[in-house]
């Protein structure tokens, strides 16, 4: 296992696409859900243990070796919002890129070629993670960390909101990081002996609606 190649994968300068994206928190505060520190954290924190829950279990079965196809038939009955699943969808065509430049593999390859239009993110993401040599919690990690590291840079920009006290709000948040990633390890392990089935579908209502009313907007800093 290679502790460098999960710097790579987990870093923000990694060409994933992802700095374009909010991860809902664009449309938390033009409605003021987030106005600060504190309510970022909260709206991290739901993000984490809902969304980033259900993305790092992907992550991890397909860094298990699960069949990529059904986590990604998976993945699109996880998301309910028409609207997030093409923002996973261009985010996994961007993951594709990024990954097969740095560690070419059989796997993505020929999942490359099965969904030419793009998979969910968090399954190519799985699949660059095991060709790195990285395993499966390893893999939850990077989808985890994303899930709030994402708003927090996002809010920096919309709110002018010290960086410092954005870090601080993801060093809080790391014992959480740490366990939902520990969680989503075990239930893709689960799904290696009963099937995709067991994956968590930990649902964000909200989440979806906002992401519902953002992509309508005529104008907006961020694609999601």
């Amino acid at each position: 296992m290679s502790r460098a190649a999960l710097l790579v994968l987990a870093d923000g300068r990694f060409p994933a696409g992802g700095h374009a994206h909010s991860g809902g928190a664009e449309p938390a505060v033009k409605a003021g859900r987030v106005r600060d520190a504190a309510s970022l954290a909260e709206f991290c924190r739901g993000r984490l243990h809902t969304a980033g829950l259900v993305s790092a279990s992907l992550a991890a079965a397909a860094a298990l070796g699960l069949d990529p196809l059904a986590l990604d038939e998976a993945a699109d009955a996880r998301t309910p919002s028409p609207a997030l699943r093409v923002t996973a969808r261009k985010l996994g065509r961007q993951m594709m890129r990024a990954a097969r430049a740095t560690w070419p593999s059989e796997e993505l390859a020929a999942l490359a070629a099965a969904r030419p239009r793009g998979a969910h993110q968090p399954i190519v993401l799985g699949l660059a993670a095991r060709a790195a040599g990285l395993g499966a919690e390893d893999a939850a990690h990077c989808v985890a960390y994303e899930c709030v590291s994402g708003p927090a840079t996002a809010v920096v920009r919309l709110l002018s909101l010290d960086p410092f006290d954005a870090t601080s709000v993801l060093a809080r948040l790391a014992p959480e990081l740490d366990a939902v990633a520990s969680r989503a390890a075990r239930l893709a392990a689960s799904a290696a002996v009963e099937g995709v089935g067991v994956l968590p579908a930990a649902s964000a209502p909200l989440l979806d609606v906002m992401a519902e009313a953002h992509a309508a907007w005529a104008v907006r800093l961020f694609a999601s």
